[in-house]
């Protein structure tokens, strides 16, 4: 594994102050990626800290995932000292994240219009299963928008709907509330007000299947499931060699000139009628098969050797566990995170470069309410009433 280059990435975020009320996914991948630009995260987590930290099976990585470079305050939100530090920590903040369900905070006196009127620069970003509309108070879940935004139903074969094999939803709903949230920064800096930003689930998802709407628009033609799709190319599948499985896309006429001379397949070149892409497609059944015999002699090793540097579309089949030694990702595409119990791992790092240079940075995993005390003394509030918060049980502090 290669050395890592430990020193801060790049901070265009700095000076930024953000106060997040989330769980699960959704709304911790805000914080985390606006963490990762260099802004200062405050999260705020109910006492004895959020349940996200101690979900198991499939969930037990949501936490370290989307929670680094945080600092973790625990706050008892029914009570009024509690709820009076996050009204403090509000009117400091720049950015506001919160991903409960809708009314949630509302409830609490912590909705956009009370928390503009102490802090009118206030951007709140809402994280929502749905936008305005008649689901809007439905409760969502990742799984939930794929199965009704039609993601499920690409994904599986006919007739068996299947989710993503990740929180594409959950995660790519954070993404478009970052974007939200970068936006209102620029206009708070032509008008000095802020707003409230709202990204949602089920919007995501149909943005996401959107090319297979449009697809029906075109052609009137409903798009089919994945599995059963008619490919834009001829050669576009995972083709079985002696032991691991590769997959080759052949995407233009160009590409199938080169394909056809890497592997000496003089047959299918010598048809001339093949040389056009959607012949090839029209083709596909006499194409294919030869294809799968000649791969299927191969190892993937040696199928590989001859698309690497090609031009050519390919991939070996990769599992996530594989990736900690994947040599690309260990030239930057991993950083050094400590969990909560002090354990070091590498995590990827958020997908970006900026000036030259990766934004990753070794990260700290907070126990809960860590940063209580630092983040109670920078609101100004004084040792002795920070011990009486934290004895009254309004405050939690990580032993």
């Amino acid at each position: 594994m290669n050395a890592q280059d430990n020193s801060p990435g790049p901070q265009p975020l700095k000076g930024i102050t953000v106060v997040e009320f989330t769980h699960m996914v959704m709304g911790p991948t805000v914080g985390h990626i606006l963490a990762g630009l260099g802004a200062q995260v405050v999260r705020v987590e109910p006492i004895g800290g959020d349940r996200t930290r101690r979900l198991i099976g499939s969930g037990a990585g949501y936490f370290p995932m989307y929670n680094r470079g945080k600092q973790s305050i625990c706050l008892d939100l029914k009570s009024d000292a509690g709820i009076t530090v996050a009204k403090d920590l509000i009117a400091k903040a720049d950015i506001l994240v919160e991903n409960f369900r809708p009314g949630a905070l509302d409830r609490l006196g912590l909705d956009y219009e009370s928390c503009s009127q102490s802090n009118p620069g206030l951007i709140y970003c809402s994280e929502k299963g749905f936008l305005p509309g008649p689901y809007e108070n439905r409760t969502a879940l990742d799984e939930v928008a794929q199965m009704m935004g039609g993601l499920a139903y690409m994904t599986g074969p006919p007739g068996k709907p299947l989710r993503a094999g990740a929180s594409v939803i959950d995660v790519t709903g954070g993404m478009f509330g970052v974007i939200g949230v970068l936006a209102a920064l620029e206009e708070r800096h032509r008008t000095g007000k802020g707003q409230k930003v709202t990204a949602s689930l089920f919007e995501t998802t149909t943005y996401l299947v959107g090319q297979h709407m449009a697809q029906y628009a075109v052609t009137g033609a409903p798009a089919a499931p994945m599995p059963a799709r008619v490919s834009a190319w001829a050669i576009y599948d995972v083709f079985e060699t002696k032991d691991e499985p590769v997959f080759i896309g052949v995407v233009t006429d160009a590409l199938w000139a080169k394909f056809c001379k890497l592997f000496a397949l003089d047959e299918l070149w010598a048809n001339e009628a093949l040389r056009e892409n959607n012949a090839r497609v029209k083709a596909r059944d006499q194409i294919m098969p030869v294809v799968r015999v000649m791969v299927s002699g191969m190892t993937s090793a040696e199928v590989i050797g001859k698309l690497d540097g090609s031009g050519l579309p390919f991939a070996p089949i990769g599992r996530p566990q594989d990736l900690f030694d994947d040599p690309h990702l260990n030239e930057g595409g991993l950083e050094d995170v400590t969990l909560d119990n002090g354990t070091k791992v590498q995590l990827p790092t958020i997908p970006l470069e900026m000036g030259g240079k990766r934004i990753g940075s070794p990260q700290t995993l907070p126990n809960p309410g860590e940063d209580a005390r630092a983040v109670l003394d920078q609101l100004g509030y004084d040792s002795a009433a920070i011990d009486t918060m934290i004895a009254a049980g309004s405050v939690g502090e990580s032993e």
